[in-house]
């Protein structure tokens, strides 16, 4: 079987399930005739046509504002923001309406539409472009937010938050879009589910995103320094998160590092801080480290690296909370 990256693996779900289900539908910024601007989208317009695969203008809450009332309809909108730093213009139709829909109309209208945003440094861009704020979406109730980690399993999630009923917020880590390849075996990913990649003893690594191939890299360092048996945890999903996955790891291992790409303050990682000690305080045998950028804007490219949690943090993060 050959190995394919990241864009590959999402362009080929879009293929299948466009193919399958005559009510999905892909609409965004260059989505069509341009084939995206990561090429996630190549290749649709030209097998399903204009009204299946639509260009939209550059009004964010437009996209999101039209996608809904498509939703509401019997249809499942894909939706591009072209960055996630885009998104922001289309908060209002987010928080304001399609997330309360189910809610609002007591079960009447739900809103399948999965919103499709590239996120994250790591490629050179500019602030914009960069930014890693899933925390926005997550906190937004009535809203999934998924986040894949890896070609292998970014297909079937995107298939997953197709099919729920839901608003998904689906943020791809474009520095991992091209950045390794995979031979894909067929597995299922069920939204609010997390991934154990490596099961162990010793201490719970959990990470998401891109961060999690520089955790294994991390992980793997320290076991060739020391040896010792982590457990790594993918969250996969924000939100809902799959607290009993990551309590019953940490009532196991005692030790828990947090790998996130966001900026540390009221970041993902302090809600499983929470969570820990509301569940599992008596289990620990360390405090809980986070390893995450600064409370700063973005930098430029020039700076990128050195605002990005590096291997060499997360293995002193991870030393740190075994030598508690």
């Amino acid at each position: 079987m050959s190995k394919i990256n990241m864009v590959q693996a999402l362009n080929a779900t879009l293929h299948d399930v466009m193919a399958h289900d005559d009510t999905i539908l892909v609409m965004g910024e260059d989505v069509g005739v341009n084939g995206g601007v990561f090429r996630v989208t190549d290749g649709l317009y030209e097998k399903y046509g204009r009204e299946r695969v639509i260009d939209s203008p550059i009004a964010e809450a437009g996209i999101l504002g039209v996608a809904i009332g498509m939703a509401m309809a019997g249809l499942k909108p894909v939706i591009e923001m072209q960055f996630s730093g885009f998104s922001y213009e289309m908060m209002h139709q987010l928080e304001g309406n399609a997330s309360r829909m189910r809610t609002r109309s007591r079960g009447q209208f739900t809103v399948p539409v999965v919103v499709r945003m590239p996120y994250g440094a790591g490629v050179r861009a500019l602030e914009h472009h960069s930014e890693s704020k899933e925390v926005y979406y997550a906190h937004t109730a009535g809203v999934k937010v998924v986040i894949p980690s890896s070609p292998s399993n970014a297909g079937p999630l995107l298939k997953a938050a197709i099919e729920d009923p839901d608003p998904v917020i689906f943020m791809e880590p474009k520095r991992s879009y091209r950045a390794f390849k995979e031979e894909i075996v067929p597995k299922d990913y069920a939204i609010s589910k997390a991934d154990v990649v490596e099961s162990g003893d010793d201490i719970t690594i959990i990470s998401w995103g891109a961060m999690v191939r520089d955790t294994l890299k991390a992980v793997d360092a320290v076991r060739a320094e020391r040896g010792f048996s982590p457990e790594v945890i993918d969250l996969l999903t924000l939100s809902p998160m799959d607290v009993d996955t990551i309590i019953t790891s940490v009532k196991k291992t005692g030790r828990c590092v947090i790998v996130q790409e966001a900026q540390q303050s009221f970041g993902p990682a302090s809600e499983i801080i929470a969570l820990i000690n509301d569940l599992a305080l008596m289990y620990l045998q360390a405090p809980v480290k986070r390893v995450t950028m600064y409370d700063v804007i973005m930098p430029l490219f020039a700076r990128e690296s050195m605002y990005l949690p590096s291997k060499e943090k997360i293995i002193r993060a991870i030393n740190d909370t075994l030598d508690f």
